[in-house]
């Protein structure tokens, strides 16, 4: 039984994350950390976790943990990762794993260099619906995909995680924090990688320095043409789909964990085999996995290295964002 220590516990260990360690069955949390020790020790209560503390290094130290899920706001994530590798605990880094692409670079050498498990919380790869996408397009039931969208929005004024506008902490705007859930389903549905990339944006009064909203235009190697559409303005909604020489499967709201998921195969533009899939596993199995992988039961399917690509991919498009042209995206794996 691994033993989680969740750095930064807030509204997404509590809506999130605690329901899914409630149904994991290789883990459990043992520790947490919060800025306020009696915030700590109050929300250690409430979840019957044993051990509280007000410093990252502090939870790090604790004999009773085993990894550290790092979850704090996303500027503080290089700092964090970094104190728990040095002091020899793996570490789970939430989306997106940094700020740029050098943080990313950072952490995956340093946990290289100890020898010890970095992943990344792209919780999506252990959904049902995604899963599902995946094995078909390998089935060719689409044939060759020459469109793919992946699309997120919610409305977000007036958030709890009031440094969502704050570039110096979030990195950006809806890219950042959602835009890398569409950006990472669409690789590890398509099984490629993307060359090229632009961006538009729009902002407002409240986003400030980061994007209220904005369209992603990727190039993949095999060719596939593909969109994300991503923003804190408008309606909650996550659809996918991926248009084939000979159909297309799509489904709405396909990346929710709260919903059952409608998966769609159609031809000639009607529907030809439908699935309902269920995501209310994907946080279990999340940790799950990681927990295997800590016990070398498997490998953990996104380690930090896709995070570091997702970053480079995120990067590109603001440097599209600003410059007004297609950007090229580099791989991880050559530099």
């Amino acid at each position: 039984m691994i033993r989680f220590g969740i750095v930064g516990f807030g509204l997404h260990a509590v809506k999130r994350l605690m329901p899914g360690f409630a149904l994991a069955t290789k883990c459990r949390v043992t520790a947490l950390s919060r800025r306020s020790i009696d915030k700590a020790r109050l929300s250690a209560s409430q979840f019957d976790i044993p051990n509280a503390f007000d410093s990252v290094e502090a939870l790090c130290r604790c004999r009773d943990v085993d990894a550290v899920l790092v979850t704090s706001p996303n500027s503080l994530h290089l700092a964090d990762t970094l104190t728990a590798l040095r002091l020899g605990k793996a570490v789970l880094c939430e989306k997106p794993m940094a700020i740029n692409a050098d943080e990313c670079r950072q952490m995956v050498e340093t946990a290289r260099q100890a020898n010890l498990l970095l992943g990344v919380a792209q919780v999506f790869r252990f959904e049902d619906s995604t899963a599902s996408l995946r094995r078909r397009l390998e089935a060719g039931q689409i044939g060759k995909p020459i469109f793919a969208r992946s699309e997120f929005s919610f409305p977000g004024r007036g958030h709890v995680r009031t440094w969502l506008n704050d570039a110096s902490i979030a990195g950006g705007g809806p890219i950042a924090d959602i835009g890398v859930h569409c950006i990472d389903a669409l690789r590890y549905v398509l099984r490629d990688e993307v060359l090229h990339v632009s961006a538009r944006g729009r902002w407002d009064e409240e986003s400030h320095d980061v994007e209220a909203a904005s369209i992603l235009t990727m190039e993949f190697s095999q060719r596939t043409l593909a969109t994300v559409m991503v923003s804190f303005r408008a309606d909650y909604r996550t659809p996918i789909e991926f248009v084939g020489e000979s159909g297309v499967l799509r489904a709405d709201d396909a990346l929710n964990v709260e919903y059952p998921i409608t998966i769609e195969l159609k031809r000639a533009g009607k529907v030809v085999e439908s699935e309902t899939v269920a995501n209310k596993l994907a946080y279990a199995r999340q940790v799950d996995s990681f927990a295997d992988a800590l016990e070398g039961k498997g490998k953990f399917p996104v380690p930090g290295e896709e995070g570091w690509q997702n970053q480079l991919i995120m990067d590109a498009a603001f440097r599209s964002l600003k410059s007004g042209k297609v950007e090229e995206v580099r791989t991880v794996w050559i530099l």
